[in-house]
């Protein structure tokens, strides 16, 4: 008892008083009521052995609901507006037509584009006729290459043959020598001609080879380049395409339109045209201290109380717990995600979020038995004497607390205020 307050040596000398007295009072029975009159003993307080025990604890904090994004519309079309079909405030749906650009130049593009892509695919089946032309002919120049190179030499076989005969009669002096000498130019050209057959028929061979077939080579390369081209005048067709779909601007959410900046007539030109708040989805923005965020868990649920909806609840769980707001602050974010089909909730509003905590178990005694507003006393029964004990309070449901410091089975008094000195008359000395 050295330790402790002025406090709790009150409380405690008070309760044994208060047991004392009574103990007294049933000994001496009518012995002391005969002797003296005396004001009625006053009723032992009640105990309560602390037990196992487990509460589900709850954190309540105060929050403002935020949308779930904030999504801004702009175009890149250099088209003026049509209609524009929405007012700020107004709630939208997803795929909901905002506004509608003019098209009439894309669609005027469009068909140039459709023009020139049927040329283009016209151009790739020219292509393939040529390509198979080319090829069938580079086989046929082969072919007769070839021959005339046969011929050719079947000529200089010829006449050298004949330019033998005839050295051999000019030997035997039966021609003269011009005879001799005009045979020998035959040799000499037909000769030449079979350079040139051959040289024609290497051509030939180079130039079928360069064409290739219908799946490689030059004629292969034509036809690719011809679909490339068919390709490409595609494309050109699909992006048109895609800027006159683009030219309705709907709304990729459920959300309300928080601000409108577009009018019939007006180009888009670079600005943001709607900003939109999509609400089918929000978050409440809980407020904590960092002692109130240490045990909440992600995936925790909640109920959120608004009390501008007439005290209406809606369930939801925590999706993040956020570190200090700015730098140097200690105030902490608790983020619940919350389900909003019919859009009650909107951005701004006040709300209250009750977190459903982890179970807690371990030593449970009644709320009602902390003697201070800290919770960390309670007045504990040994036999017929009291003291005070310190405790740690570990968690609470309102109704029963779980600490530590006590052991199972220890008789503590239920009602602590009821205990004190100043609740049983005890003067505290």
């Amino acid at each position: 008892m050295r330790n402790m307050s002025r406090r709790h040596r009150a409380v405690a000398f008070g309760a044994a008083c208060l047991l004392c007295a009574v103990a007294a009072t049933a000994l001496t029975g009518c012995a002391r009521r005969a002797q003296v009159t005396s004001h009625p003993a006053p009723t032992p307080p009640q105990t309560i052995a602390a037990q196992p025990g487990a509460v589900h604890p709850t954190e309540v904090l105060p929050g403002i609901v935020a949308p779930s994004q904030n999504v801004i519309i702009s175009s890149t079309l250099a088209e003026p507006a049509l209609t524009v079909l929405v007012q700020e405030g107004q709630t939208v749906r997803r795929g909901q037509v905002l506004a509608v650009l003019e098209t009439d130049d894309l669609r005027a593009n469009l068909e140039a584009a459709q023009r020139s892509y049927a040329e283009a695919e016209a151009k790739i089946a020219q292509t393939q006729y040529q390509a198979q032309l080319a090829i069938s002919q580079g086989g046929d120049q082969v072919q007769s290459a070839r021959g005339a190179v046969l011929q050719a030499r079947a000529t200089l076989e010829q006449a050298r043959s004949v330019y033998e005969r005839d050295t051999a009669l000019y030997a035997a002096g039966a021609i003269a020598q011009q005879d001799l000498q005009q045979q020998a130019s035959v040799v000499t050209n037909d000769e030449g001609a079979v350079q040139s057959a051959e040289a024609q028929l290497s051509a030939a061979i180079a130039n079928q080879r360069a064409n290739g077939t219908q799946s490689a080579g030059l004629q292969a390369a034509n036809v690719a380049a011809a679909r490339a081209a068919a390709a490409a005048a595609r494309a050109q067709i699909d992006q048109i395409q895609t800027q006159i779909a683009r030219a309705t601007i709907s709304s990729p959410v459920d959300g309300i339109v928080v601000n409108r900046n577009l009018n019939p007539g007006e180009y888009p030109g670079t600005r943001q045209l709607f900003v939109l708040q999509d609400v089918a989805t929000v978050y409440a923005i809980l407020n904590a201290a960092g002692n109130q965020t240490v045990n909440v868990p992600t995936g925790a649920p909640v109920t959120v109380t608004a009390s501008a909806l007439s005290g209406r609840t809606f369930d939801g769980h925590v999706v993040a717990v956020l570190d200090q707001v700015m730098p140097g602050a200690t105030n902490f974010t608790v983020k619940v995600a919350l389900a909003n089909p019919q859009h009650l909730l909107r951005s701004g509003l006040a709300v209250t979020g009750r977190i459903a905590l982890p179970t807690v178990t371990g030593i449970a005694i009644p709320v009602t038995a902390f003697l201070d507003d800290s919770r960390t006393t309670v007045l504990v029964v040994t036999g017929a004497s009291s003291q005070v004990a310190q405790v740690h309070e570990l968690a609470t449901d309102g109704t029963t607390t779980i600490v530590s410091g006590l052991a199972t089975g220890t008789q503590v008094v239920a009602n602590g205020q009821q205990g004190s000195p100043a609740s049983t008359g005890s003067s505290g000395r």
